[in-house]
């Protein structure tokens, strides 16, 4: 791994449950030596990457994250094309809907939409990245996407995040292919307890996968009924969101979908 690569994967550890982070913490998650890691903060800090709180000393993201999201929405508004199909299809279902797109071996979240008519929601933080093993996105993206993808997530140990978790390679290559035979993927309680999720492909240019289309649902609300129809819903969203992304579903997903009606 690259030095730059270094210094950039210490953004992602920020999420809106950990907006900050000392330079100790940053230590401890990055597995480097203390020099190390404070050398790559004050290179992303002098090019407005992170900056620090003058009161706690620790650092958060900078004002050049602002304006590189900016010049990216701008120039390719992805989340102004699919906020219209994800927001429906949250009043639809009544439930969290989130769209994610592809990052290296993960999936980073886009957009998401809860209509929040339920007291028992689902937490979903837009700013964490997702686990491939562990989310219906994720073996979404390791049913259909690159063969190098999936090998990578083989050949690294696991993480089991709930007890649930898949995290045996056996077991997580059956499940791919299950979900290559179904054309959807679901995936009970896998990254967080009392969650059930379930996830369709979005393709973009060239009939490429870019990312997934999820819902995800409290155990205490799933059933037979309820899959089924979320299921549909998301087949149908999924069209509209390639198509959106100036894609389409491959003929081959679409004879999948419908032989299994």
């Amino acid at each position: 791994m690259g030095t730059i690569t270094k210094a950039l994967k210490l953004l992602n550890e920020f999420t809106s449950a950990r907006p900050e982070i000392g330079l100790s913490e940053f230590k401890m998650i990055s597995k480097q030596d203390k020099a190390t890691v404070y050398r790559h903060l004050i290179e992303l800090r002098e090019n407005g990457f992170v900056e620090q709180n003058s009161n706690t000393k620790n650092y958060r993201l900078g004002p050049a994250v602002l304006r590189l999201a900016s010049v990216r929405e701008r120039t390719f508004p992805m989340r102004e094309a699919v906020s219209k199909w994800v927001d429906d299809l949250s009043r639809q279902l009544g439930e969290l809907v989130h769209l994610s797109l592809l990052q290296g071996d993960a999936m980073s979240p886009l957009y998401c939409a809860d209509i929040q008519v339920h007291g028992t929601r689902v937490y979903f933080d837009e700013a964490e990245l997702l686990p491939m093993h562990a989310t219906s996105s994720g073996l979404v993206l390791l049913a259909f996407g690159s063969e190098n993808l999936l090998q990578s997530v083989l050949s690294k140990p696991l993480k089991n995040y709930s007890g649930l978790t898949i995290t045996n390679p056996d077991v997580l290559q059956d499940v791919v292919t299950t979900t290559r035979r179904n054309g959807y993927a679901f995936c009970d309680q896998g990254y967080e307890k009392e969650v059930f999720s379930i996830a369709t492909p979005i393709y973009g240019k060239e009939q490429k996968i870019i990312g997934t289309l999820a819902v995800a649902v409290p155990i205490s609300r799933q059933s037979e009924d309820k899959i089924s129809e979320i299921v549909d819903a998301l087949k149908s969203s999924s069209m509209q969101v390639s198509i959106a992304l100036g894609g389409a579903i491959p003929v081959e997903i679409e004879r999948i979908w419908e032989n299994a009606r």
